[in-house]
């Protein structure tokens, strides 16, 4: 049985990385899908490809713009009928220590990684209020739960994202919408791969599993809690971190 037969999900920053993991995942499990993502040739690429399994549109969006944020989310409505699940994946990295962080940089990464699941957040559930019900999940980090060296904009963003989603999950519960993060660990993305060497094997010494995580071992967890199995769960963070932080 496809666990997610015939439901619209948007992911945002799905072109790459553990969005496309998801949106993959997704369209196995029977999703119709919207990829949100500013690098137009690589949703237009990851898209096609998809296309190939299920339904499929691409659209260029920068989430940290309202505007553009609320007319995704009504071209998508326009487009499918309805929207089901959206995965507030879209995130970047600028890191500095706090004394050579540059205000733009910290800017830049609050506005996409949290003013951008606001954005969307905000835009997508006005429709899922109105149908009587949805799945957000928003994807978080375990840096935002014990902070990490020369990220104080990232971990911020993915700090506050975490309060933001048991916000949702309370405001949002009673209208038939249920509202989680995933927090994922050290996973082997093309975000991780630029890291030198000796940086990722100090890094596995300090995870239990003694390994990277898959990107398609988070888009598992995602799908789990964007599927019916999690009904009663709402305002959770889940850990995908390989005892990471157990």
């Amino acid at each position: 049985m496809l666990r997610l037969k015939d439901k619209v999900a948007i992911v945002t920053g799905g072109a790459q990385g553990i969005g496309l993991a998801t949106a993959w995942r997704f369209a196995e499990e029977g999703a119709r899908l919207a990829i949100v993502d500013a690098n137009e040739a690589a949703g237009t690429r990851a898209t096609d490809e998809l296309a190939e399994t299920t339904e499929a549109v691409f659209l260029k969006v920068d989430v940290s713009k309202r505007d553009q944020a609320r007319q995704m989310a009504q071209a998508v409505h326009d487009h499918f009928g309805r929207i089901d699940v959206l995965i507030n994946n879209a995130g970047i990295l600028r890191d500095a220590q706090l004394l050579k962080m540059d205000e733009a940089d910290f800017d830049a990464v609050i506005a996409v990684n949290l003013k951008g699941v606001f954005n969307c957040g905000q835009a997508v559930a006005e429709f899922m209020v109105a149908q009587g019900s949805g799945r957000i999940v928003n994807a978080s980090s375990v840096v935002g739960l014990y902070g990490n060296f020369g990220q104080s904009n990232y971990v911020a963003s993915k700090a506050g994202l975490i309060g933001m989603t048991r916000v949702w999950a309370r405001e949002l519960g009673r209208k038939g919408i249920t509202v989680n993060a995933v927090a994922p660990g050290f996973i082997d993305t093309e975000m991780t791969a630029v890291l030198p060497k000796d940086i990722i094997a100090e890094m596995k010494k300090r995870i239990p599993a003694t390994r990277m995580g898959t990107a398609d071992e988070v888009a598992q967890a995602v799908l789990f809690l964007a599927s019916p199995s999690s009904g009663y769960i709402n305002g959770h963070v889940l850990t995908i971190d390989g005892g990471m932080t157990a």
